[in-house]
């Protein structure tokens, strides 16, 4: 089951989503040191996110279809956003843009507009955690390490943007349109499901 376990956080936090995307880019633009607010924001939500599913899982599971897809569709708004800024900014307003949408309170608001975090919440405690343990400490630190591989994940991310500055800044509009387009990939994708 811990094999299940990890193999499944990794996957889910390692692959493109909202959160690695905007990281690659705040970081391609501003720099690793100042995109580090952002990943935390991003860890912090996303920890609250499981503490929320572990304690909550039951009222979750019912609540979720209920509300998914106003969620889908608020995230999938505010993704266009992102995106549309992504795509039009030019080389002078890249560390604006990139100032105002990378903070600690960005990073955490983003997981509760982002579905696949939700869900993975959900999936992972109620799959994995719930099943066996139940004892406050050992949610907790489910809870942690959870959180801590989903950072990881979003870092990974941070990092590529910031090692690959060089070779991205001679490409910057290119990149900017892939990157927005991978954030209107996953808008579409949220949506029709």
């Amino acid at each position: 089951m811990f094999v299940s376990l990890f193999l499944y956080t990794f996957v889910a936090s390692f692959t493109p989503g909202p959160n690695n995307i905007m990281a690659m880019t705040f970081a391609n633009q501003v720099g690793l040191k100042k995109t580090m607010k952002f990943c935390l924001g991003v860890g912090t939500g996303f920890l609250i996110i499981i503490l929320l599913c572990c304690y909550f899982n039951i009222l979750l599971k019912n609540l979720i279809p209920k509300i998914e897809s106003v969620m889908a569709v608020i995230g999938a708004v505010y993704m266009l956003y992102l995106a549309v800024k992504i795509i039009s900014s030019k080389q002078q307003d890249s560390d604006a843009a990139g100032d105002r949408h990378n903070s600690f309170i960005a990073g955490m608001l983003l997981q509760f507009i982002n579905p696949k975090g939700i869900l993975y919440g959900i999936t992972a405690t109620s799959t994995f955690i719930l099943t066996s343990n139940s004892s406050y400490f050992s949610l907790l630190s489910y809870s942690l390490i959870l959180a801590f591989i989903g950072y990881m994940g979003t870092f990974s991310w941070c990092l590529c943007g910031s090692l690959f500055k060089k070779i991205i800044s001679k490409y910057r509009s290119q990149f900017n349109i892939l990157m927005g387009l991978l954030l209107v990939y996953c808008a579409v994708s949220m949506v029709l499901g």
